[in-house]
Formats: structure tokens, C-alpha cells, sequence
């Protein structure tokens, strides 16, 4: 959608090729930071510099951008979610309530966790279940939780239980395997 002045409208109207061509100007000389991500709506200054284009004010119009605010899709689902503590994290960083582990997800991946009426927000720092232990779960046990997590969720930190995960944002880390049982549930990939 776009925002004109009466003056802007008459000009796109005398002249579409003119118009055009200001709002191409005007989006080439955008005082807009180009760092920011694109809004729903974005508002374009026309200065002096292209002035000549609508006439001798500077105008702002307003334009809406379709589809800058979708986020990509990111997996989500039902898994077997088992629990674990070591003493070392692939990451490097020590274990905590909020680390879990997946063969799949790259390192830094957050995750939502949610089992019952209760959520929680975990960090994959490690790597696993083993394939084995992937595939001896239905459905497949593609998230490990910190024995912390479990312990809130269920009452019992040593558990295996149905949970529903949200991944959040993936990371940037490493990842330990790019097939295998449950790949593609946690890929968000439907099965046909």
C-alpha cells in the first residue's frame, strides 16, 4: 500500500513514467540504514535532490513491503525426549539447566521444550542421543534435555518422555549428523 499527497497522485498521474522514476529515485537515496531487517512498513524521505521529480517539497510516502516480516520456517514437532549430564559439552561450556543435545541440530540451535503444560527454553550445546538410542524411541528421541530440564518437567531427572519441541533459531555451530532415524522430523520435514 502505497501513501501519496494530492500532489504526489497528480503527478503519477500526468506522468507515469515520472513517477516511476522519482519513487526509483527515492528508493536509491533512502536515508534508510540498510543494516536494519526490512519492516511491514517502511518510510521513504524524498529531499531536496529529487525534489524536481514531485515538485519543490520534500515528501514522505509510505511503503508497505509484502512478506518482510516472515520469519523462515523453523522445525517443530513431537519427539521422544530423553535425559543426560556430562561432564563436558561438545560447545566447550559447562552443562546447565538450559543445555540439550541433538545429533542434528547445529550447535547454538535454541529449541522450545514443552511437556505437559510446561515449556522451557534450551541451547543445544552438545551432541546425541546415539543413533541407537534415536531409533529405540517412538517417536525417535532427537533431543537430549539436561537432567535439570527433566527434573522440572517430569519430577525424575533420569526419564524418557513425549515431548513437543519448537526450534526457535538455529545456530551457527557445528552439527554431528546430517541423516539417520528422526532426520527429518527434526529437519521440520513432513513425512509423505
Amino acid at each position: 500500500m502505497f501513501t501519496f499527497s494530492t500532489k504526489a497522485i497528480a503527478t503519477a498521474v500526468a506522468g507515469v513514467a515520472v513517477a516511476g522514476a522519482g519513487l526509483s529515485t527515492a528508493l536509491a537515496h533512502a536515508d534508510t540504514p540498510q543494516s536494519k531487517p526490512a519492516a511491514a512498513e517502511r518510510t521513504v524521505h524524498l529531499t531536496k535532490d529529487n525534489a524536481k521529480l514531485i515538485g519543490n517539497d520534500a515528501k514522505t510516502i509510505k511503503l508497505q513491503v509484502k512478506g518482510a516480516d516472515k520469519k523462515p520456517n523453523l522445525p517443530a514437532g513431537v519427539s521422544t525426549g530423553t535425559s543426560f549430564w556430562d561432564a563436558e559439552t561438545a560447545s566447550g561450556k559447562p552443562m546447565s539447566y538450559e543445555t540439550i543435545a541433538s545429533p542434528y541440530w547445529p550447535l547454538g540451535t535454541k529449541v522450545k521444550i514443552m511437556y505437559g503444560n510446561k515449556s522451557a527454553i534450551g541451547v543445544v550445546e552438545d551432541f546425541g542421543p546415539a543413533e541407537w538410542a534415536v531409533a529405540q524411541h517412538n517417536p525417535p528421541a532427537i533431543v537430549d534435555l539436561s537432567e535439570k530440564m527433566m527434573q522440572y518437567f517430569t519430577g525424575v531427572r533420569s526419564n524418557s518422555v513425549t515431548i513437543k519441541f519448537q526450534v526457535l533459531q538455529m545456530g551457527n555451530g557445528p552439527v554431528y549428523r546430517h541423516a539417520g532415524t528422526g532426520y527429518d522430523m527434526a529437519m521440520g520435514v513432513q513425512s509423505k
